[in-house]
């Protein structure tokens, strides 16, 4: 091997191994400061792009999930609803039978037909007023509604289920004037019952579906997010005990190269 003053080979040697030792460190020690092993399109490009992509429908899936919660409430509202006017019916359809008793004196039966005709507006006003953010699936008003199902957009359809006196097969005026009006008035509202109690086991299906999907959607957002983890977070057991390494690789280089400069003052000697 040559000896010169003027080239140190063993110290550029030296140099660009300390030089890799300390980018390494410094690579380390960023992956240990965010906890990531790919924290920009520089570390790493294509992981990064697609890390991105995962992480936007992961977020986009907090719109799906507030969509359908504000179904569920939807639903849940015209439910309650539901379950008011079918027990207004149930108290009509007791009045109607105590109404066609033909031993009541007049004042009996007009008392009778005063509180069937009442609890009949109530069922308008529950119908009406089955509303959560100014929406209803109870009054009529609506065909139906569509809740957001996934992150393209895709739907998922409530049909309204009528729950007004129309709806349910009762006239606005629906009322009895006497015993035998009465004992009609019966069958019409057992049937008026049946509808309602059907139309309402079809909003439970609905809302049954609605809880499901939103359950789907939050492991799916998580399958998502540990997906995301999995591809830019960072072992930090493994870079802890990288860096211990890199740390005494460094020293080391800097002792390497403190040597490596000394060399040339050896040809001094020579001289002597």
């Amino acid at each position: 091997m040559m000896n010169s003053i003027n080239t140190n080979s063993g110290a550029l040697i030296a140099l660009q191994n300390l030089n890799s030792t300390n980018s390494e460190l410094s690579t380390t020690q960023g992956r240990i400061n965010t906890g990531k092993k790919v924290a920009n399109a520089k570390d790493n490009g294509a992981i990064w792009s697609m890390s991105k992509m995962q992480s936007s429908s992961s977020s986009s899936l907090n719109s799906v999930k507030d969509s359908l919660q504000r179904g569920q409430s939807t639903i849940d509202v015209a439910l309650a609803a539901g379950d008011t006017i079918t027990d207004l019916l149930s108290k009509m359809k007791e009045k109607a039978l105590a109404a066609s008793d033909t031993s009541l004196n007049t004042a009996s039966f007009n008392a009778l037909k005063a509180d069937f005709e009442s609890l009949r507006d109530q069922i308008t006003k529950a119908a009406t007023n089955a509303k959560f953010n100014g929406v209803s699936l109870a009054d009529g008003t609506t065909a139906s509604l569509t809740f957001l199902a996934n992150a393209d957009g895709g739907g998922f359809t409530v049909a309204s289920k009528t729950l007004s006196l129309v709806g349910i097969g009762l006239a606005a005026g629906s009322t009895f004037t006497d015993a035998a009006t009465a004992k009609t008035m019966i069958a019409t509202i057992t049937t008026a019952l049946t509808t309602a109690t059907n139309k309402l086991s079809s909003l439970g299906t609905n809302s049954v579906g609605l809880d499901t999907h939103l359950t789907f959607v939050g492991k799916l957002q998580d399958s998502l997010e540990a997906g995301v983890g999995n591809l830019v977070d960072a072992d930090l057991a493994k870079e802890s005990a990288k860096l211990q390494s890199l740390q005494t690789k460094q020293q080391l280089g800097v002792q390497a190269l403190s040597i490596a400069n000394q060399t040339p003052q050896s040809i001094l000697s020579l001289f002597k």
